[in-house]
C-alpha cells in the first residue's frame, strides 16, 4: 500500500528524517539510501509517496520514497553509480595504459593510487563521524585531496559509501577539481608536459 506526505524534518549531513503522512497519524523516519533520486537532496515540506517497512529494531519506517510527479525505481539513472564507478576506474586504468604507451612516470601512476586509496578512507571516516556526531572532515579538504589526485577513490567514495554525493553545491566543486586534475594531466602529453617531465628525471 502507497502512502502519502511531507518530509517535514530532515538532516542533510546524516541523510535521514521524517515523514508527516496525510493521513495524520505518527510521523515516519526515512533514509536517503530509500528515496529513488538519491542524488538530489530531499526539502522540507516537500511532497512524497512511500511505501511502509520496518528497521532491524522492528520499528516502522519508508521506503521506495519517489517525490511528487516521480515515478518508482527503473529509469536509467540506476546506472549512475556503476558508471561513475567505471569512470573512476577507468581513469586509473588509462594512467597506467599511459605508463606504458606514452613513458608517463610510474610515479604518476603510483601517486593517483595513493592519493585515491586515502581519500576514499578518508571519505568513511567522514560518514562514521557524521552517524555518530564525531569531528568532521572539511570539504575544503576532500576537495584538496580530489585536486591532488584522490578524485578517483573520492568518487569511488561516493557511490560505494553513499556519503557526499547528493549536496550540489559540495558536488559543483568536486568535479570542478576533477576538470582541473585531468585538464593538468592531459598537459603531460604536451610539449611544454614533457619537458617538464625530462627535467623532472634529471632532477631525481
Amino acid at each position: 500500500m502507497r502512502h502519502q506526505g511531507k518530509i517535514t524534518r530532515w538532516n542533510e549531513e546524516k541523510g535521514y528524517g521524517f515523514i508527516t503522512p496525510s493521513s495524520g497519524a505518527s510521523q515516519v523516519f526515512v533514509h536517503v539510501s530509500d528515496f529513488k533520486n538519491r542524488h538530489q537532496p530531499p526539502e522540507l515540506n516537500q511532497v512524497v509517496r512511500y511505501s511502509i517497512s520496518t528497521d532491524k529494531q522492528d520499528r516502522p519506517c519508508a521506503v521506495k520514497v519517489v517525490r511528487a510527479g516521480e515515478n518508482l525505481p527503473g529509469s536509467a539513472k540506476a546506472f549512475t553509480r556503476p558508471f561513475l564507478i567505471l569512470l573512476a576506474v577507468g581513469f586509473i586504468a588509462a594512467v597506467g595504459w599511459s605508463v606504458t604507451a606514452y613513458q608517463i612516470p610510474i610515479q604518476i601512476l603510483y601517486l593517483y593510487l595513493a592519493a585515491s586509496a586515502f581519500t576514499f578512507l578518508v571519505y568513511a571516516k567522514d560518514k562514521w563521524a557524521a552517524r555518530t556526531d564525531r569531528w568532521r572532515t572539511k570539504e575544503s579538504t576532500l576537495h584538496t585531496l580530489a585536486f591532488v589526485g584522490g578524485w578517483p577513490g573520492a568518487l569511488i567514495a561516493q557511490q560505494v559509501l553513499r556519503h557526499k554525493s547528493q549536496k550540489n553545491s559540495f558536488k559543483f566543486v568536486f568535479w570542478a577539481t576533477v576538470v582541473f586534475n585531468c585538464a593538468g594531466f592531459g598537459l603531460l602529453f604536451t610539449a611544454d608536459g614533457a619537458e617538464m617531465l625530462r627535467a623532472l628525471k634529471a632532477f631525481t
